[in-house]
């Protein structure tokens, strides 16, 4: 990461929660970094973190911009465990892997590592899921502290991590499925036409292509 990007990056709350306009706090780092993106994009960090940005770009301080959302306290996502279905959507939505639960049980927040992104409550279909303040009156960096930054960042690197490994390995068995097709087409084009055999070809090479296009992105 170029070095002005790194050093703004590391400025960064690392919630993780998209407000700025980007997928992620490095994103937003990088989009400022290249004078793409204005310092006042960041809820979380708040006028605080306004003027740590406008220190290290040597750009004015500027307020909030009230586009990307308002300063406020911190909250922990809650979950109603009596109304959750279990239907995971709110796992995939989480940055820092901070919901614990499995497909058709009720899920839970594990408070430490929640980050109070906001991204599981549009996704949740039933509206289990409510923010609770946890730092009273205090917000922006006074309800955050660098220590649950570095620890955001780390359960955030580790979730992409995971689901590049993940993708890599779901990849791999699709390409193995088709390989395997692939070398079983005498068997199941028996008796068919050669245009037949051709098509079915075809389709599984395309398949087998996509697979392995999928794992070397991975």
């Amino acid at each position: 990461m170029q070095d002005l990007a790194a050093r703004l990056h590391a400025a960064l709350p690392q919630t993780q929660c998209t407000r700025c306009g980007y997928p992620d706090c490095e994103s937003y780092a990088r989009a400022m970094a290249r004078g793409e993106a204005d310092i006042n994009q960041c809820p979380p960090g708040g006028a605080e973190g306004i003027q740590r940005l406008a220190a290290l770009t040597g750009r004015p301080p500027l307020p909030l911009n009230p586009a990307n959302g308002v300063e406020g306290p911190r909250t922990v996502a809650v979950i109603d465990e009596a109304w959750c279905i279990g239907c995971t959507l709110c796992l995939k939505a989480c940055p820092t892997d901070a919901i614990l639960g499995v497909h058709k049980r009720m899920h839970t927040v594990i408070e430490p590592y929640c980050t109070g992104c906001e991204l599981c409550v549009p996704v949740c279909p039933v509206d289990c899921i409510s923010l609770e303040n946890v730092t009273g009156d205090r917000a922006g960096w006074q309800a955050w502290s660098a220590e649950q930054a570095e620890m955001a960042l780390d359960r955030y690197e580790a979730r992409k991590q995971r689901l590049a490994r993940e993708e890599a390995e779901h990849a791999g068995r699709l390409e193995r499925k088709a390989e395997a097709k692939l070398a079983d087409l005498p068997a199941q084009t028996h008796g068919t036409e050669c245009t037949e055999a051709d098509r079915k070809r075809a389709v599984i090479e395309a398949a087998l292509a996509r697979a392995r296009a999928r794992r070397g992105k991975a």
